[in-house]
């Protein structure tokens, strides 16, 4: 954990991205995305790095490689995708953190399409969500903060009173646009990233609880 403490105010929701933050997708993202890097003659080391966080028609418009067309080349990728989700798991302490939470008060916001995030979610045996709001939802991605301004809508809450989990760049700096709070989940870093928020290593260090005045909070359990 970092010095920076954990948020202590009550919040309405708590809103988890997916990938890195509640399981863990690299090994099979990866795998799909250095085989197409690699048909596009791409470094795929220093590709690899740049496609977490974001919708898969970003990562690749981004490139503005000639006679692709992004939309076509993503709906390959998720098929792919969908294919592989070998070594999918849960961050530890996921599944009982989720359960301790109101079912009305969490939602899942990724840059993943629907399908491909439920296909994920199964695999590292998690519940679907009773919110997810996915790629096709938001009409710009991370780092936009539309998905979570969308999600704390669907909630009936203010984005300001919602606390956020993430654990890339992209989606931390949607959050702040979004203006809710931030942890980090650290549990798929391979170093330790900058960041002026409470960072944990997983939902083990962390325990919920519901006040007298409605809200969620947090306290570490480590």
């Amino acid at each position: 954990m970092t010095d920076t403490p954990l948020p202590s105010r009550g919040f309405a929701a708590f809103l988890f991205d997916m990938d890195g933050t509640i399981l863990s997708s690299i090994a099979s993202a990866e795998r799909v995305w250095a085989n197409w890097a690699r048909r596009q003659g791409l470094d795929v080391a220093a590709f690899l790095p740049t496609i977490h966080g974001v919708q898969s028609v970003e990562t690749i418009r981004r490139l503005a490689l000639p006679r692709l067309d992004p939309i076509a080349e993503a709906a390959a990728i998720t098929a792919a995708e969908m294919e592989d989700v070998d070594d999918i798991d849960a961050i530890a302490g996921t599944a009982a953190f989720l359960r301790s939470l109101p079912a009305d008060r969490w939602a899942i916001v990724t840059s993943a399409p629907r399908l491909l995030a439920e296909r994920r979610l199964s695999a590292a045996g998690l519940p679907l969500p009773p919110l997810m709001i996915a790629a096709e939802d938001a009409a710009r991605g991370k780092p936009a903060p539309d998905c979570f301004l969308i999600a704390a809508d669907r909630l009936s809450v203010a984005p300001g009173d919602c606390l956020v989990f993430e654990d890339a760049p992209a989606g931390i700096a949607a959050a702040g646009a979004a203006g809710a709070a931030v942890v980090v989940i650290t549990a798929t870093h391979k170093d330790m990233m900058a960041t002026d928020h409470a960072s944990i290593p997983s939902y083990e260090a962390i325990s919920s609880s519901v006040g007298d005045d409605g809200l969620m909070r947090i306290a570490a359990t480590l």
